[in-house]
């Protein structure tokens, strides 16, 4: 006899008698023995313990994947992975990136057998034991990234990452209209095609033009032999970008610390 009531159904089930997927619990990313997150955060260079209080609060921290609202977290810094609005912060302090404005004529290794100008000249004053991140050749001067983050600097250049790459180039000649066209849709040279993501002309005079061309190869003078091949030969080579990092107004021969959001962008640009 009915009571009236609607009846409730069991736990794990539906109407129909079919059992229902419990819901998924929140993986727990507390850890007892670690540091409260805001500390953490703060340690990082995110600001104030207040700020990163805030931070927390509003619900854009994650830790390993997790969003964290509450304020009594404590995570272990050797192990989580955080990110602040989807930018990965850096945690290890012994852990460094830095970019470097390598002038014409200095040879991107830490030795030459030659005796020329190294890159290693340039990183004396640093205690960490660096290595550059892809090559500029001698002639080529502009950004170039130092790291001691091993999983970075493999992600940086490996050809999967498809990580972009902007250079300014000065070129015999007046550019042709179409040109942009032709590179992108790509160029066949002696080792195989390749196709450039952006190219825009900068400036131009009869004999001369300065342009701009963004692509993610990474194969020996590509830029150079790039342009070449189109019938505008290369007087002069920067590159000013690596994915988001720019060279700015760093000058020639400075390094300088990439750190906080740009360091956070740089990472969550190969998925770190």
């Amino acid at each position: 006899m009915s009571t009236g009531r609607p009846q409730s159904n069991s736990p794990g089930s539906s109407r129909g008698g079919k059992k229902r997927a419990p819901a998924p619990q929140p993986r727990d990313v507390h850890d007892p023995d670690g540091v409260r997150l805001q500390k953490v955060l703060a340690g990082a260079g995110l600001g104030s313990r207040r700020a990163c209080e805030d931070l927390i609060a509003e619900g854009r921290v994650t830790v390993d994947g997790i969003v964290v609202r509450e304020l009594g977290v404590r995570v272990d810094p050797r192990n989580a992975v955080l990110h602040v609005d989807g930018l990965r912060v850096q945690l290890d302090p012994h852990v460094i990136t830095l970019a470097l404005n390598k002038p014409v004529g200095v040879v991107s290794t830490l030795h030459d057998p030659k005796g020329r100008p190294t890159v290693e000249s340039l990183i004396a004053d640093r205690s960490e034991r660096l290595f550059h991140v892809g090559r500029l050749d001698v002639d080529t001067s502009g950004l170039l990234l130092l790291t001691n983050d091993g999983e970075l600097g493999h992600r940086l250049t490996h050809p999967s990452f498809e990580v972009p790459k902007t250079y300014v180039a000065t070129v015999q000649g007046r550019v042709e209209r179409g040109l942009g066209k032709r590179l992108r849709d790509g160029i066949e040279l002696e080792d195989g095609p390749v196709a450039v993501d952006g190219f825009k002309v900068l400036e131009s005079t009869p004999s001369t033009s300065l342009v701009e061309v963004v692509l993610h190869e990474g194969r020996n003078h590509i830029v150079r032999r790039l342009l070449e091949e189109v019938g505008h030969p290369v007087t002069a080579l920067t590159r000013t970008q690596i994915g988001p990092i720019r060279l700015g107004h760093l000058r020639p021969g400075r390094t300088r610390v990439i750190e906080g959001a740009e360091l956070g962008a740089l990472m969550s640009s190969v998925g770190l």
